[in-house]
């Protein structure tokens, strides 16, 4: 038993170093994803916000209106997919398609604010255990000093998970919000552009 224990034990205290060195590389990025998250904040206020009040607007008689106003070039997803729909008016199955392919797109660009969501906590976590039983050790050996040190490193890993979920989390919950915003616009102008093309 004392052998399955000591194993346990040392594969435990293994992994205390790719753990911080994951829970470092996770903060990078989610300082990262704030500054990404910033610029996209800042295409939405812009553009994406006066573009939805245009197509909440729209009907099939504004239809060619608003085609004409839509920017040539533009780096907006959004008003991709849009010029997309109005381009495949003819093809009803297309137009399903280009939003299902905007829905994938959209989940795509949640992908790291969910990552860093549910890794955050669960490394934190690793890193507050991993050096417990050390610091236990010392504790019960009389070694204050080590037993400071694994502590000191045990609530570090916890402050540091719970910063990186918190990005995420909060990053998730604001581009979901938009997503569902985006979509919704998007199904809109999908419906205008297919009533459209049966009336005529």
């Amino acid at each position: 038993m004392n052998v399955i224990s000591n194993i346990l034990y040392w594969i435990s205290t293994g992994l205390l170093v790719p753990v911080i060195v994951l829970l470092i590389f996770f903060f990078i990025r989610a300082l990262i994803l704030i500054g990404a998250f910033f610029g996209q904040y800042l295409q939405v206020k812009k553009h994406t916000a006066a573009f939805d009040r245009r197509i909440s607007q729209l009907t099939s008689g504004t239809l060619d209106d608003f085609t004409a106003s839509l920017p040539k070039k533009s780096d907006s997803p959004v008003v991709a997919c849009a010029k997309s729909i109005i381009e495949h008016s003819a093809d009803a199955t297309k137009i399903d398609l280009i939003l299902s392919q905007y829905e994938l797109e959209a989940d795509k660009n949640l992908a790291t604010s969910k990552v860093l969501t549910k890794m955050g906590p669960i490394l934190g976590l690793m890193g507050t255990l991993i050096p417990m039983g050390p610091a236990l050790v010392g504790l019960s050996t009389g070694d204050i000093a080590s037993m400071a040190y694994n502590m000191q490193v045990a609530f570090a890993t916890t402050v540091v998970g719970l910063v990186v979920s918190a990005i995420g989390f909060l990053t998730q919950q604001v581009k979901e919000r938009w997503a569902v915003r985006d979509l919704t616009m998007l199904e809109y102008l999908a419906e205008v552009v297919k009533t459209s093309n049966k009336a005529e």
